[in-house]
């Protein structure tokens, strides 16, 4: 058996893991057939955002929980040994190692083989929300989730707050636009085409944004035309039609000062999501109104978010109900792994 063996069947499902602008940036390099080495590629991160380099530990986070998943629904116990070091973006080393993950075989449990199936069925959903709310029942279990871990999940379904937020992010955009090095970082994942999505398989795309692809070309290369009176109002208006049906709103709060805190807010946001998962409720982070100073500010005001004692509000997302979302396309398996044949 080659050293890719079991880690290719694995990351065949793994690399569905959600990351910012669908960049996947992380690797793993197979040791053995138990063992491999975990990296974050640097070169697929997004250092231009403020808060972009905490988020590549964040993400790391988000694949750990996923990785496991997927491992214990084909019958893999995890063992994790990360190294919490900084990430360092002008290093020459473009791979940052996050540690080692090794399996030890095992039976499959029920719950894992339904969690597994939860994880494959997860989608991130830019499609219109409809105007229920998700049951008091279906927030009190994801609260338990995030509580669990530490962390604070706290939602609004108030109208005014509710548009007040979709604003914020709106405008978050606009701001990043006038930000010369997000700007460059932005266009680098835009997927205008069909074709352009599928054979790069990955990156932000037209159809998963929900406007055409030569249209999202012209104003995302025009962006001095958003803050022209007439044609910029059309295209905020564009904008703001793909967030129709928002009508609930989610957040978390927790410990978020060094990259062992990013991993485990990762790890938090997995779980919480293949919760909401089981009761057919789909989600769409707002990660720009984080990492986004001002906007952070202007989030955390109309909230009153807590971010005393080293916890910071560090997630929002839309939450609700919507038809299923295509599917993001991904790179292969074998793009994942380093060397071992693969």
């Amino acid at each position: 058996m080659s050293h890719s063996e079991p880690w290719l069947r694995i990351v065949e499902d793994a690399r569905h893991y959600p990351s910012p602008h669908n960049s996947q940036p992380i690797k793993l390099r197979p040791v053995d057939d138990r063992t491999a080495q975990l990296y974050y590629d640097l070169d697929l991160g997004l250092p231009a955002e403020s808060f972009g380099i905490p988020f590549g530990h964040v993400c790391a986070g988000v694949f750990l929980e996923s990785l496991r998943t997927v491992a214990e629904g084909l019958g893999y116990g995890v063992a994790e040994s990360l190294d919490h070091g900084e990430m360092d973006f002008a290093s020459t080393d473009r791979l940052h190692a996050l540690g080692t993950v090794t399996l030890t075989p095992r039976p499959v449990s029920w719950d894992e083989r339904a969690r597994l199936e939860l994880f494959r069925s997860r989608r991130t959903s830019r499609r219109p929300y409809d105007t229920r709310l998700v049951p008091d029942e279906v927030l009190a279990a994801a609260a338990g989730v995030a509580s669990s871990a530490g962390h604070t999940f706290r939602t609004t379904a108030d109208r005014r707050t509710v548009r007040r937020l979709v604003h914020i992010n709106q405008a978050t955009l606009f701001s990043d636009l006038r930000n010369d090095a997000v700007y460059d970082e932005i266009m680098t994942w835009l997927r205008f085409s069909k074709d352009d999505a599928r054979v790069r398989a990955d990156g932000l795309s037209a159809e998963a944004m929900l406007m055409p692809g030569p249209l999202l070309r012209f104003v995302m290369s025009h962006r001095d035309l958003w803050d022209a009176p007439v044609i910029g109002a059309a295209i905020r208006g564009i904008y703001l039609n793909t967030m129709r049906g928002v009508r609930q709103l989610g957040r978390l709060e927790g410990p978020f000062a060094k990259p062992a805190d990013y991993i485990e807010a990762g790890r938090t946001f997995m779980r919480l999501w293949l919760e909401l998962t089981a009761f057919d409720v789909r989600l769409h982070p707002f990660g720009t109104v984080i990492t986004n100073p001002g906007s952070h500010r202007a989030f955390v005001e109309a909230v009153a978010a807590d971010e005393s004692q080293d916890r910071m509000a560090w997630m929002l997302f839309r939450f609700g109900y919507s038809k299923t979302p295509p599917e993001a396309h991904r790179r292969p398996a074998t793009s994942m792994l380093i060397g071992a044949g693969a």
